[in-house]
């Protein structure tokens, strides 16, 4: 099986995309599903944002799996403008729907707030009106018109079962030895 790196090119116009539950269903691409939003930061509230990120690295090492029902490759948090602005991007396995409703219903059953909260414009209400995040987040989204992936279209799911049998294989190796 050859693994030939990809591109695509995501559409500016979105009325031809397919349409969901929240709006249009941006197409899976290479890097899979995803957003990038850049919101300003409600003043006095970058150090909040900073700690809750500490917060949220402390809880994934109590519980590294907390965060599996996003089925998350990655998040990148960025403040910049002199901690004026957030750059949120993460990158999943699920379409933008899925993601929204996994993200509300984890954080409720949870009982956290989002770092979210310390945004403008933010809706107070967001754990109860879906469709209120989902407009912000909307709102917010900064699209990307191209993505690459080195191994395209491969699910967080499918990387570490690849992972597992890698050490799987090395372990029976170092027996053989």
């Amino acid at each position: 099986m050859e693994i030939k790196p990809q591109a695509a090119v995501i559409p500016k116009d979105t009325d031809q995309l397919e349409q969901g539950k929240y709006g249009p269903i941006f197409p899976k691409t290479p890097a899979c599903y995803g957003f990038t939003i850049v919101a300003r930061v409600k003043p006095g509230r970058a150090e909040a944002l900073r700690e809750y990120g500490h917060a949220l690295a402390e809880a994934l090492e109590n519980d590294p799996h907390l965060l599996a029902p996003l089925k998350l490759h990655y998040l990148r948090w960025v403040l910049f403008d002199d901690d004026t602005r957030f750059m949120y991007q993460g990158i999943f396995d699920t379409d933008f729907d899925k993601y929204t409703e996994d993200a509300i219903a984890l954080f409720s059953r949870a009982g956290v707030s989002t770092a979210f909260e310390n945004l403008e414009g933010f809706p107070e209400d967001w754990r109860t009106d879906p469709e209120a995040f989902v407009r912000f987040v909307r709102a917010h989204h900064c699209p990307s018109f191209i993505e690459y992936g080195e191994y395209p279209y491969v699910t967080a799911d499918e990387i570490k079962k690849a992972l597992r049998i890698k050490n799987a294989l090395s372990e029976m190796l170092d027996q053989l030895q």
